[in-house]
């Protein structure tokens, strides 16, 4: 028996999109993650980016469970001694950019390095309804009806 690798060559890429109205946060971002890896695929291969395109929609109507809105804090440092900020998930979601909440949730589920940074250029999220990626003709992926526990209301 012989195992596949995928070649460069092999690898076929689609675009997906997904509406994230109502969607849980952390299940979204892991099957996104998924996606952007390619594990969803019988082809997948760990050292290859033979993962799909994803646009993510309606990231400011993404749903958090329980009291992570106000309790969950993102932090950063400035690089100055006790520079240390944070902001809470209600604050980034009340923002300019709440579309940054979906971003730093599959980032921290793709891994570190080279391959994981190439896969994440593969991640288009928009905080409104429309995206500038109509060219590509994205499949649409119906997240929420795959589970009863993926929306909230």
């Amino acid at each position: 028996m012989k195992t596949f690798t995928a070649r460069p060559a092999d690898i076929e890429k689609k675009w997906i999109v997904i509406d994230a109205d109502g969607v849980v946060l952390g299940r979204l971002a892991s099957r996104i993650a998924n996606i952007l890896r390619g594990k969803h695929k019988p082809s997948y291969t760990p050292h290859m980016d033979c993962g799909d395109n994803v646009i993510v929609i309606n990231a400011e109507k993404v749903r958090l469970t329980g009291r992570k809105l106000a309790d969950k804090q993102y932090y950063w440092h400035t690089g100055y001694p006790g520079g240390i900020k944070s902001r809470t998930a209600g604050q980034i979601m009340g923002g300019s950019h709440p579309e940054r909440i979906i971003l730093k949730a599959v980032e921290r589920m793709v891994p570190r390095g080279p391959l994981g940074r190439q896969q994440m250029s593969n991640l288009k999220v928009y905080a409104g309804g429309e995206h500038p990626h109509e060219a590509q003709q994205p499949e649409v992926y119906d997240f929420a009806s795959e589970n009863r526990k993926n929306v909230r209301a």
